[in-house]
């Protein structure tokens, strides 16, 4: 039996906009759990992470920087806690919290892959392509930097060197349409796959996604999926600060779910950025539930309709 282990991260010093710390008691209450359960999967749920009382001191060149001692203490804690479920065999699912957990939830997948001897690959599916470092930006929000960190960037002192940066052929930004120009700059002096909208509302999902996908089996190679809510239009999923419009649709998001649990490649699962003080009585988490159902094995006949109004 499939065996899913839930980790709290309640992260909010990745960005300015507080909320995101609510998130993972957002998923429980919106049946995270019951879900996984119906659909025959083991769960553990570890509860939420703490940070310590007392904080690393650490400091940046860049004087924007915001909230760095919290967001290294909390890249610590989640890398031990994503790393540990691995290697107990799990499928750790990550509830956050902003997308500055990724920062430790990558790391502690790539720590794992490593000691297995097989490749991390990394599924990126956001508004944002994250790609600054901690020098390039001008927000000061580390949670614009996860994917700049697991790609090897520098700039990350603070934190320490990531554990076998993923080369950029095995990264996948998915649904990408909001890119500073720093970051822009850096990815098009980088090989890493940029799936923006255009490419879907060209391609559609299947596609780009299935390439990717084909990459990761042909390699044997174990896959990072990490979630944000901004990857989904904010007309059906409001509960996030950083709203880029013109995301994916409710049924391209769970085509896309559902194309990556076909593979049966996915071994970690990041779920970020949810806000629940913006969300409209739950309909977010609800969502973003529905699509860990979808990313489980869930099918569409198996749902009961339901009126999100």
């Amino acid at each position: 039996m499939t065996r899913t282990i839930l980790i709290g991260a309640p992260v909010d010093s990745g960005q300015r906009q507080p909320g995101c710390l609510m998130g993972p008691a957002a998923y429980r209450v919106a049946g995270l759990r019951p879900l996984l359960e119906g659909l025959g999967l083991a769960v553990a749920d570890r509860g939420d992470l703490a940070l310590p009382q007392v904080l690393p001191r650490r400091h940046c060149a860049n004087g924007a920087v915001d909230q760095l001692p919290a967001t290294v203490a909390w890249t610590g804690l989640i890398r031990d806690a994503v790393r540990d479920a691995l290697r107990q065999g799990g499928i750790p699912i990550v509830l956050g919290g902003d997308h500055s957990l990724a920062l430790g939830s990558v790391a502690g997948a790539a720590e794992d892959a490593a000691a297995q001897g097989r490749p991390l690959f990394l599924l990126w599916m956001d508004a944002h392509s994250d790609f600054h470092t901690p020098l390039s930006t001008t927000t000061g929000n580390l949670h614009g930097t996860p994917v700049a960190y697991a790609a090897g960037r520098p700039g990350f002192d603070a934190f320490g060197p990531f554990p076998t940066p993923i080369p950029a052929e095995r990264i996948c930004l998915f649904g990408i349409r909001s890119v500073d120009p720093a970051e822009h700059r850096a990815l098009q002096d980088c090989a890493i796959g940029v799936n923006d909208m255009r490419v879907l509302d060209e391609q559609g999902i299947t596609a780009p996604l299935g390439a990717f996908l084909d990459r990761v089996r042909a390699a044997q190679g174990k896959l990072h999926v990490s979630l944000d809510v901004d990857f989904l239009d904010p007309s059906i999923a409001p509960a996030v600060g950083t709203t880029v419009p013109g995301g994916a649709t409710f049924r391209e998001a769970h085509l896309a779910c559902e194309l990556i649990h076909e593979t049966g490649l996915m071994t970690s699962l990041d779920l970020v950025e949810l806000n629940p003080f913006l969300d409209d009585r739950g309909r977010t988490a609800k969502l973003m539930v529905d699509l860990v159902g979808s990313l489980m094995g869930r099918k569409v006949f198996d749902r009961p309709t339901r009126s999100f109004t």
